[in-house]
């Protein structure tokens, strides 16, 4: 289960500042931060609702604006290096007894990850729509500098849900595309401002238990 701590709120530091700048203070889980540089505004996670949604915060006013409001964990927002758009993952309730249990745990300040599919959105929350609809976990969605690719980590080839891949597919939709084959855990994906190479998160040759590393790829479509 992931701790929603009641102390996390969000900062800003700049290389070399004495100081951090704090950007969010109310009550409550303020995590999983992005910015689009372009227009100033910042996209995360907040339970400021009494929900978990996807809210954002104009840098230079401060304005607050809630993005998404279905009932269950909206969270992980990417904007897409254009600034118009806004990956995100989603959770879906099978039945009324995986419901009642994640309002139990948010009144503890836990969340229990379960089926989590992937969604996009405009940057004002407008034009929201599924992408993936697979039953697996997918997180980290992250979209290409052509705006038109999106990858993102999943267990959906895993059948006991331990084993992380990453995968992509077209924005549009579509059958995603297997990108790793490790067999271990592989996540968080980034590509760089220019499209040419690959970060993520693995497991993958690790000497002990639960150590990760960061590994960078040529990407080649």
């Amino acid at each position: 289960m992931w701790p929603l701590y009641d102390t996390y709120d969000i900062y800003l530091g700049e290389p070399g500042a004495p100081q951090q700048r704090k950007l969010t203070s109310t009550p409550g889980y303020d995590a999983e931060a992005t910015i689009d540089w372009h227009t100033g505004w910042m996209y995360f996670t907040s339970v400021r609702s009494g929900d978990l949604d996807i809210w954002r915060q104009n840098l230079n006013t401060g304005g607050v604006e809630q993005l998404t409001d279905e009932y269950g964990y909206d969270g992980g927002p990417f904007i897409s290096y254009d600034g118009k758009t806004v990956v995100y993952r989603r959770e879906f309730f099978k039945n009324q007894a995986e419901r009642d249990d994640y309002a139990k745990l948010l009144k503890q300040d836990l969340y229990r990850p379960g089926n989590l599919e992937l969604m996009v959105m405009n940057a004002d929350g407008s034009g929201k729509r599924q992408l993936t609809n697979n039953g697996a976990s997918n997180f980290a969605p992250f979209l290409h500098p052509d705006n038109k690719t999106l990858i993102f980590c999943s267990n959906l080839h895993d059948p006991h849900g331990h084993s992380f891949e990453l995968f992509i597919m077209p924005l549009s939709g579509g059958e995603p595309e297997r990108v790793t084959y490790s067999d271990d855990f592989n996540g968080f994906p980034m590509f760089s401002p220019d499209g040419k190479c690959l970060a993520w998160c693995s497991d993958r040759n690790a000497s002990m238990k639960y150590e990760t590393n960061v590994f960078l790829a040529e990407w080649v479509p």
